[in-house]
């Protein structure tokens, strides 16, 4: 399995902090926000990673990661998205560098208590489709929200005003090839992006989409409130415990 990391975007809900940086080189307590996401992985047993970035702090996350030894990688590959297009325009990028093998697809900003690899672990089992991991939260109009019939996820809805359920879908992914084949076939949204949405609701139509509760607290960092949040969780989790 392969993993690939999301860091592009302007971070304008962070300004005036990413006014001469990316977001996720910003810290969360005592660690770069990008640290977070590539652990995350390599807890998982991946360990090879490409990281899809933009804009003018590109070059910042080479000076910082290097060729990822740090974190025990056996390589880390980067690819450079142009634009806005989206979350899925952003991991398109990566079709080459995943080669046909299943791919474990991370939000640069999403920090997590626990650890991936029980679904990590289900989806090599599981082999094809797609797996989501679902977390329930108290303002899911921010997120995708899944719509629920027993234990099947028939629906996700992108940021709705009125949720149908109080779970969001946490930016962690797991994904077969054919993703790739799937996003070809997306039409921009009303914001002009290709939504990861799309691609998971693509595999529900499919029968192929599976998900899991994640276990301990998840927050994002997109905004000035969650990234204040996030040092908080980790500081009083504790850096180490968290394997970062």
């Amino acid at each position: 399995m392969r993993g690939v990391v999301l860091a592009g975007g302007l971070g304008s809900r962070l300004l005036p902090l990413t006014k001469v940086t990316n977001k996720h080189l910003l810290p969360i307590y005592d660690r770069p926000m990008i640290y977070y996401p590539i652990q995350a992985l390599a807890n998982a047993g991946v360990d090879e990673i490409m990281l899809v970035t933009g804009g003018n702090s590109a070059g910042d996350f080479l000076r910082l990661l290097g060729n990822g030894k740090d974190f025990g990688l056996k390589r880390l590959n980067y690819s450079y998205q142009e634009g806005e297009g989206g979350i899925a325009d952003a991991l398109r990028l990566a079709e080459h560098f995943v080669d046909g093998e299943s791919v474990c697809v991370i939000l640069g900003d999403n920090i997590i208590e626990g650890n991936i690899a029980p679904a990590a672990d289900a989806f090599r089992k599981q082999q094809q489709g797609a797996k989501i991991l679902l977390k329930e939260v108290k303002n899911p109009q921010r997120f995708g929200v899944p719509i629920l019939e027993g234990n099947r996820v028939v629906k996700i809805e992108e940021k709705p005003a009125n949720p149908r359920s109080s779970y969001a879908v946490t930016g962690m992914y797991f994904y077969d090839a054919n993703v790739f084949d799937i996003i070809k076939t997306l039409k921009p949204s009303g914001r002009g992006e290709l939504e990861i949405t799309d691609v998971n609701n693509a595999y529900i139509a499919d029968g192929t989409l599976t998900w899991d509760i994640l276990e301990g607290w998840w927050t994002d960092a997109g905004t000035i409130e969650s990234l204040h949040l996030a040092s908080q969780l980790v500081a009083k989790t504790g850096a180490n415990k968290m394997g970062v």
